[in-house]
């Protein structure tokens, strides 16, 4: 029996490594896969880090874009005269309109909820419905010249159609709801939806409740300037 030098190793890949096998007896298909398998993993993890960060910096920003995050402050060292949404024996009178009624319908549950958690009494409320947001102005300014209540709440609501119509409606309903509250010195609350499109509206129901809030802050603030002038 003759004896035989064992070959010499081929030169044509990396030593340790013959037909796809690397040292260990490992497949090189093996090792891809988990190459891949791991990069894969990476990628999750990733997108993962990548959603938190767009979760954050979503709440970072504000609620809608028509509104800055941030708090408002004065500076120490000044006075300062500032109301509070609080109702007590405060009367309430709010002005909405019927047209569009499936939205200020839900404005003024909204309103009527939030002046009862403010402790104005039911018997202290007057609602008085109008056919329409142009015809809230003469409304709001009829109660106002009462003297009856501390402040007055407009709800309405003006959709964008085809025509100039809600470009006439809503500057007149806003501009004539100004002039009743410089008129007759009572605070009258805007809370009056101009829309693009119907659907916006569910988004902006809270508006009937804010303008509560900003009714009631306003007539504390005017009885406070009034009890400070009569000092």
């Amino acid at each position: 029996m003759s004896e035989r030098w064992p070959e010499p190793p081929k030169l044509d890949g990396p030593p340790g490594r013959d037909d796809g096998v690397v040292g260990g007896g490992i497949e090189v298909e093996e090792v891809e896969d988990e190459v891949e398998d791991v990069a894969a993993v990476d990628e999750v993890a990733d997108a993962e880090e990548v959603a938190e960060a767009e979760v954050e910096e979503q709440a970072a920003e504000p609620d809608s874009p028509e509104h800055a995050a941030g708090e408002f402050s004065v500076p120490d060292g000044y006075g300062v005269l500032a109301g509070r949404p609080e109702g007590g024996r405060r009367a309430v009178g709010i002005v909405v309109s019927r047209f569009n009624g499936a939205v200020t319908g839900k404005l003024l549950e909204g309103a009527l909820a939030e002046l009862d958690s403010a402790g104005v009494p039911r018997d202290a409320i007057t609602v008085m419905p109008v056919p329409g947001a142009f015809e809230l102005p003469i409304a709001a300014m009829a109660l106002a010249k009462t003297r009856r209540y501390a402040c007055i709440v407009a709800l309405g609501c003006v959709i964008r159609g085809d025509t100039p119509h809600f470009d006439f409606v809503a500057g007149e309903a806003a501009s004539g709801l100004q002039l009743a509250a410089l008129e007759t010195g009572v605070p009258v609350a805007f809370g009056v939806l101009t829309l693009e499109q119907a659907d916006q509206a569910d988004d902006r129901l809270e508006k009937g409740a804010e303008a509560v809030r900003t009714g009631l802050e306003m007539a504390d603030v005017f009885a406070q300037l009034r009890a400070a002038a009569q000092r």
